[in-house]
């Protein structure tokens, strides 16, 4: 049984017993025996780990963790200090100057943004080494879409970050009218510049926050 040490393990309890998660599991055992795969399996559900349900303020969604060796521990778009930062987090801390005026950080590590409440999720939690997106299909995406629905039924405010059309495709869960919906081009280089660039997602999200009477984010990384 999974043990996440937070309010998750009540919340997520159904879904951790389910078929859907059984079969993951299953899945991962063979994959991490016979193949690299990250991140490593003690690090998975690190976004969970991270943000309690009751104090996510913000979700940020990716879509699948990086593939090649020591990018990946659990958190979206973030990666260990004294790993070469990439390609999309840089645009990200170049939109997160443009917006706020942060210098771009000198690391990747993204888990002081985690620690105040912004959920660093990614869409499907595990892949294979150098191979992009080859978990999607075993049932990641069914969970991950289970938590956005919990976080859906929450009575306080959340702002739901939505970079790219695979976040976006979970906007469908998102329904509860009290939230805030930002999203927009995926931060990549392939498509940064088709609306990502300009969209000022950190400004917005604190103004949104601010309006509802919780405490904006630090978004500093150092």
């Amino acid at each position: 049984m999974v043990r996440i040490g937070n309010s998750w393990d009540e919340i997520l309890a159904d879904e951790f017993r389910g078929e859907n998660y059984l079969k993951i599991r299953e899945f991962l055992k063979d994959e991490y025996s016979h193949h690299v795969c990250y991140p490593s399996m003690y690090d998975i559900f690190n976004a969970l780990k991270y943000t309690d349900y009751y104090d996510v303020k913000a979700v940020i969604l990716g879509q699948d963790p990086y593939h090649e060796e020591g990018q990946a521990h659990g958190l979206s778009f973030s990666v260990k200090k004294g790993v070469e930062i990439p390609p999309s987090l840089q645009n990200i801390y170049k939109e997160l100057q443009s917006d706020l005026g942060i210098p771009p950080a000198k690391h990747g590590c993204l888990e002081n943004w985690a620690r105040q409440g912004v959920l660093l999720l990614n869409s499907v939690l595990t892949v294979r080494a150098h191979l992009a997106n080859s978990h999607k299909n075993c049932g990641w995406q069914q969970f991950t879409d289970d938590i956005i629905k919990k976080l859906n039924e929450r009575d306080t405010p959340i702002v739901f970050i939505l970079w790219g059309a695979n976040a976006r495709s979970k906007k469908q869960y998102i329904t509860n009218p009290i939230h805030y919906v930002i999203e927009s081009a995926h931060p990549s280089p392939l498509s940064a510049y088709n609306g990502f660039f300009g969209s000022r997602p950190f400004s917005r999200t604190n103004e949104f926050l601010k309006s509802a009477g919780i405490e904006p984010v630090d978004w500093r990384t150092e």
